[in-house]
């Protein structure tokens, strides 16, 4: 119970945190109140545990009026206090074809490029290339439409170099999709380059920050293996009394409990991340090193990740960065997770199995994780069979659970990153929504599914776009991409009863 009260203490920390970052600019309702809705059927859960027990689950009926009426009083309250635009308000960047909400602007703005320019910028567009009809000027961007003439990768690496040669690093150059199937190529002032110059070479460095990243792998090591050890059945001091806790860690045999559990699922985390960092660098990305986030309950962590600090190039790029951590994670994942199963033990089907229940697995809930346990377990698994995981195959499980939540197609997961390379940035919107009622409505079966859904219903659909997002992927990423989709699927769904009789489990 006190569990579960502390995750929903973290998750609405994470809740606020979100609506503050992305609606609080352009909305005068207060974000305390957009959290409160946004919360309300998280709080109803809590309420309804608190009085019936976990053991009584909520009614159904609870939860799905609960989430569709706070989705409407969020919009309704979202878009009450939503600023109106104004003509002298500019287009983002970033979403050049949608007026965004900001106060006002009494003073006029000076425009990236003066009047007497124009005629530089026109002849940076060869009208064989791409046939420009007009240039609009905003306080934030040089927005010039027209018409393609040509491949799009060829329009913007031509386009891109005449820039260049007519203004020098002064602009970046973004091309987009528009609503009307018409790209359109965006200059926006690029401070970065101004930035860069300015700054010593020793302070750019300083920016990738080694050391904290070492201090966070070294801290996440500590809790994952104080985690692991608990896992094993050791009653550990709190983690304020360090003398007590020094002393029981300082035994080898206790210590070595919990490093099977830590030092697989670090690997796994770190493994993920790296793909992103070594694959950011192949396409001259600035990235940071990997971050480990250390927490002393729980799982030991929550997660990893990295932080790009330039704009990617092309959807080539970003599906290729994307997918490389899930992949990665996935080809360490599945040695430790069959090893771990081969090692865990088999134990009976009772009332406590559940998904997240690692002493009583029913293996059946994932596809994938059923096909495993019966390579690894062969006779010994059987329709009445669950799994007490050992704590490499827990860590294993963990791994797989990273990959799903990873591979949703929905927002900036990495699952939305390969959605808008492959299918473009309004299409992805799209399947991010589907994604995130298929999910919603797969939670009425497995309840374990209601917070994760719940998190991603309000995760954000809008994925930044790339410097050049017209130029569609090639055969070959869109098949890995549809793999990574049916990866999803066999690991989040459960295995249909046909294939279950058919492998006897």
């Amino acid at each position: 119970m006190a569990f579960w009260f502390l995750f929903i203490l973290l998750l609405g920390l994470a809740t606020y945190l979100m609506v503050q970052r992305s609606v609080a600019q352009i909305t005068r309702t207060p974000v305390w109140l957009l959290w409160l809705v946004l919360m309300t059927p998280a709080f109803l859960l809590s309420g309804w545990t608190l009085m019936y027990g976990a053991k009584q689950p909520p009614p159904p009926g609870l939860i799905l009026w609960s989430l569709f009426v706070c989705t409407l009083l969020y919009w309704m309250l979202f878009q009450w206090g939503r600023q109106v635009p104004t003509d002298t308000q500019t287009e983002a960047p970033a979403k050049a074809d949608a007026q965004p909400a900001i106060e006002p602007i009494a003073e006029p703005i000076a425009r990236p490029i003066e009047l007497t320019e124009e005629t530089q910028l026109r002849n940076c567009f060869p009208w064989s290339v791409y046939y420009i009809q007009n240039i609009e000027y905003r306080p934030q961007a040089v927005i010039c439409r027209g018409q393609l003439r040509t491949k799009a990768s060829n329009a913007y690496q031509q386009i891109k170099t005449n820039i260049e040669a007519q203004f020098g690093d002064r602009f970046v150059l973004i091309f987009q999709e528009g609503l009307n199937d018409k790209p359109f190529f965006v200059l926006v002032p690029n401070t970065q380059a101004a930035k860069e110059r300015n700054t010593p070479r020793r302070d750019q460095e300083r920016l990738t920050r080694p050391g904290l990243a070492l201090l966070l792998l070294a801290a996440t090591l500590v809790t994952t293996t104080l985690v692991g050890i608990e896992n094993a059945g050791v009653s550990l001091p709190a983690i304020w009394e360090i003398g007590s806790l020094f002393k029981v860690l300082s035994n080898p045999d206790v210590l070595f409990k919990g490093l099977p559990y830590a030092l697989g699922l670090m690997t796994i985390l770190g493994i993920h991340e790296l793909g992103h960092y070594l694959t950011a660098k192949f396409y001259n990305i600035r990235s940071t090193l990997p971050y480990f986030i250390p927490v002393p309950f729980f799982l030991g962590t929550f997660g990893a990740f990295i932080q790009m600090r330039s704009p990617i190039p092309n959807r080539k790029a970003l599906f290729d960065v994307s997918i490389a951590g899930p992949i990665a994670g996935f080809v360490v994942t599945l040695p430790l997770l069959i090893w771990g199963l081969a090692h865990s033990d088999v134990v009976s089907l009772n009332e406590k199995t559940r998904l997240l229940n690692l002493e009583a697995l029913n293996p059946k809930y994932s596809i994938l994780l059923a096909l495993l346990s019966k390579l690894a377990l062969g006779s010994q698994l059987t329709a009445k069979s669950a799994l007490d995981l050992h704590p490499v195959a827990v860590a294993g499980f963990l791994g797989l659970i990273v990959t799903a939540l990873n591979l949703m197609p929905v927002g900036q997961l990495d699952g939305g990153h390969i959605v808008h390379a492959m299918f473009g940035q309004r299409v992805a919107i799209i399947i991010g929504q589907i994604a995130r009622l298929l999910l919603l409505l797969l939670s009425l079966v497995r309840e374990e599914f209601l917070v994760w859904a719940i998190i991603l219903l309000f995760m954000p659909l809008v994925d930044e776009p790339t410097l050049n997002d017209v130029t569609d992927l090639d055969n070959g990423r869109d098949i890995w991409g549809l793999l990574a989709i049916a990866l999803l699927i066999v690991i989040v769904l459960p295995l249909p009863q046909a294939i279950a009789n058919f492998l006897q489990i």
